[in-house]
């Protein structure tokens, strides 16, 4: 990426849409599988994800022009490592039937790809501001996709909504959505929608385009 300063509001709404970590970038899929089978689990994760990019985002460019370039991975991860442990020991202390409904997937969010190459591609070439708007977006754009997809799995796969009951008693739950594969079956299905309407959109902006050199 070019070291060409970027504004705030661009790099935001990059994050949600433009170059959504999940849809676009096909980043930090493994906890999207792993955590989605309940709405708690995604709103969960969501949170402490965004928590520690915002966090590290804003660090790493504080302190870039400190760190030598030999080490800058390293150091990176060092600061990472830190708010995670902060996120990990905060969910424990709060909410330990979550935490421990994730298992190592919190700790694991160390080695996440969209935080470190936010930190490396972004945030360790730009101004604080513009880092932290960029994370802040980047985790809201994570964060809807979990809601979205543990939002279709828990409805269908358990029938329930952050637990409360949505069909009623004599629902079958398709048992399938909260297992692994349902996962993949939901990003899957996730990917295709944003995909059509993508390809919908790029072609109806073709046709347009014709027209205007027709006429």
């Amino acid at each position: 990426m070019s070291t060409r300063p970027v504004a705030p509001r661009d790099a935001f709404l990059d994050g949600v849409w433009r170059e959504n970590p999940v849809l676009v970038q096909v980043l930090g899929l493994c906890p999207t599988l792993a955590v989605t089978n309940t709405v708690a689990n995604g709103i969960a994760m969501g949170l402490a994800v965004a928590f520690v990019l915002i966090a590290s985002s804003g660090m790493v460019s504080l302190v870039k022009r400190l760190v030598p370039n030999e080490v800058r991975i390293s150091a990176y991860i060092m600061i990472i490592a830190t708010f995670v442990s902060i996120a990990d020991m905060t969910l424990q202390a709060l909410v330990p039937g979550i935490h421990k409904a994730m298992g190592p997937f919190v700790p694991l969010i160390v080695v996440n790809c969209i935080i470190l190459g936010r930190a490396e591609a972004f945030a360790s070439r730009q101004r604080v501001t513009a880092s932290v708007a960029d994370a802040a977006g980047n985790s809201i754009g994570f964060a809807l996709i979990l809601m979205v997809m543990s939002g279709l799995r828990e409805v269908i796969g358990s029938g329930t909504f952050l637990g409360f009951s949505v069909f009623g008693p004599h629902y079958e739950p398709w048992v399938i959505m909260i297992l692994p594969p349902g996962g993949f079956f939901t990003l899957g299905l996730v990917l295709l929608l944003v995909n059509a309407r993508q390809r919908r959109r790029s072609a109806a902006h073709a046709s347009a385009t014709l027209a205007r050199k027709a006429a």
